[in-house]
């Protein structure tokens, strides 16, 4: 018999937890959650610009995780993993509802700048960039959000949208192309 851990298990590196999580221990699972709640979040707000529906999509996401764990094969890629899950959700609500509406100005990026004017220049522009992503088509909007907002990589993006990499880059481009022509107005 060993001696009980004196790692606390919010501590606990998150392959150990992972693993406990699909031995059935849910309190390990409750800390994964945790710890990604917010990126979940985050990813279903900026891709549907709707913080009920993005809460829906994210609480939806986390079901599945929890239904889906056993099939997990690499638990340290865990938070990938999760990612692709929300991303995925997220667009199947968005193909759902056929989204035009521009974006939060909460979820758009922030730009730096000082002073009352340039706060104003900013949230003009940042409606613009609204406006302009409204005019892409979900497919990709999607891609560029995930891109450029969320950092994620051409295979991970490909994956959540079930294109391939080289498909994922063209449909980034054709969105960056309309997005500089759009803020044309602003350079």
């Amino acid at each position: 018999m060993t001696a009980p851990s004196s790692v606390p298990d919010t501590a606990l590196p998150e392959p150990v937890l992972v693993e406990r999580a699909q031995d059935g221990d849910d309190s390990a699972f409750e800390i994964l959650l945790r710890r990604h709640q917010d990126t979940v979040y985050r990813i279903t707000l900026r891709i549907l610009r709707d913080p009920g529906d993005a809460r829906d999509a994210a609480q939806e996401a986390l079901i599945t995780a929890w239904r889906k764990l056993p099939t997990l094969r690499e638990p340290a890629g865990f938070g990938a993993w999760l990612r692709r899950i929300a991303g995925r959700r997220a667009l199947n609500v968005l193909r759902a509802r056929a989204d035009t509406d521009p974006i939060d100005e909460e979820s758009a990026p922030d730009l730096p700048g000082r002073g009352p004017d340039a706060e104003v220049l900013a949230g003009d522009l940042r409606e613009a960039l609204s406006r302009a992503l409204s005019g892409l088509p979900p497919s990709q909007r999607t891609c560029w959000v995930l891109r450029e907002m969320e950092g994620w990589g051409y295979e991970e993006i490909a994956d959540v949208v079930d294109a391939t990499p080289t498909a994922v880059r063209g449909r980034i481009h054709r969105a960056r192309a309309h997005l500089v022509k759009a803020l044309a107005p602003w350079r």
